[in-house]
């Protein structure tokens, strides 16, 4: 047992989503959304960094001491996986461990809609899920490959960095590929896969733009392809994978992604009042006829008004998810107001309004 699995274990059963370690400070964990220090001695530099070479991979600190930087992957059996980066600081090494529960949330006990689960079965196309950091993407996209690996009697290839979720194959075949450990980078990984007969690809974050271009010609060709991106809307999304290109390769790739595109969730967190954890609003996009012709005729401004009046296909804007949180008293008034996008709609709710809500 290492010595840092001490943490690990405080982690797991204070219900952390992250632990925090670095040098000059105490440790620290993210409960809830809210940073809380552990009451722990500071930590020396000497002391943490061989804490933590205990549990890097022999690759992965070379890696760290010639960059600075480094992510992978460390498992406890019977507790949980863990998303490890290891990062230099001012006062010397510091490290941030995000916790990837054991046990696979299912769509159902997300709650996800309906519409959600029904992606997971579609033969072809690109589903992304979008929001930022910790903002519970990776379960979303957990939640819709294990239903594609309930349901489907295809072979499933995932390409993370580092291995996130661990499903077993069950009527699907499943194959897990890290970045670093069994393949170069995503885009020599998602190359590699078109000649391993896929039918769903998941990609862990479309990074750059060799990874967009492929995960878009492989949705174009017959595969289901899941992935993410660090954006706040459905609209923000298509507008961002579109600006990745040169200006000259726009015009085919608004086509060609107009083709391909099935569905965005964009997603936000939120404190639950009651306490018990976190929950998602979700803003859903799903790419019927008209969406797809506003996506080719470059009007992604239209995208929102397309999302209110489509709401029998399944879609939702996020503030009208937010609203219903809000109505159910899932959620306080201030966390909605703040993450919401059309703040006059949340204003009124409010026991202290700003002076000029319009500027917040």
């Amino acid at each position: 047992m290492a010595r840092i699995d001490a943490f690990f274990k405080l982690m797991h059963d204070q219900g952390a989503s992250d632990l925090h370690l670095v040098a000059g400070q105490p440790p620290a964990l993210r409960i809830n959304g809210d940073m809380e220090r552990v009451k722990y001695k500071v930590l020396g530099n000497d002391e943490l960094r061989s804490m933590l070479y205990e549990i890097c991979p022999e690759d992965k600190i070379k890696s760290f001491e010639e960059t600075g930087d480094v992510d992978f992957g460390y498992e406890i059996q019977g507790l949980a996986r863990y998303r490890a980066n290891f990062f230099l600081q001012r006062n010397g090494v510091g490290a941030v461990f995000r916790e990837i529960p054991t046990n696979i949330l299912t769509a159902e006990q997300l709650g996800l809609p309906t519409v959600i689960s029904k992606l997971a079965l579609l033969p072809r196309g690109l589903v992304l899920v979008t929001g930022p950091t910790g903002s519970g993407k990776s379960t979303t996209l957990a939640a819709i490959l294990d239903v594609a690996n309930r349901h489907r009697k295809d072979h499933i290839i995932t390409v993370e960095d580092p291995i996130e979720f661990v499903h077993t194959s069950q009527s699907a075949l499943i194959n897990h590929r890290e970045v670093g450990s069994h393949t170069k980078s995503f885009s020599a990984a998602l190359r590699g896969a078109l000649r391993e007969d896929p039918d769903v690809i998941l990609v862990g974050e479309m990074r750059d733009l060799e990874t967009i271009s492929l995960a878009i010609e492989a949705a174009s060709t017959g595969h289901l392809v899941l992935a993410t991106l660090h954006t706040n809307s459905a609209a923000k999304t298509i507008d961002r994978i579109i600006e990745v290109f040169p200006a000259n390769q726009q015009a085919q790739v608004r086509s060609t992604l107009a083709d391909s595109i099935r569905a965005v969730i964009s997603q936000t967190l939120f404190k639950r009042v009651d306490q018990k954890g976190r929950v998602a609003a979700m803003e859903i996009l799903i790419a019927n006829p008209a969406v797809r012709n506003l996506i080719r005729e470059g009007k992604t401004f239209q995208i929102a008004s397309m999302i209110q009046t489509g709401k029998k296909y399944g879609m939702q804007l996020l503030d009208d998810a937010i609203m219903n949180l809000y109505t159910k008293g899932v959620i306080s008034a201030d966390d909605a107001y703040s993450k919401s996008n059309e703040k006059s709609r949340f204003v009124n709710f409010l026991k202290n309004p700003p002076l000029d809500f319009t500027e917040v």
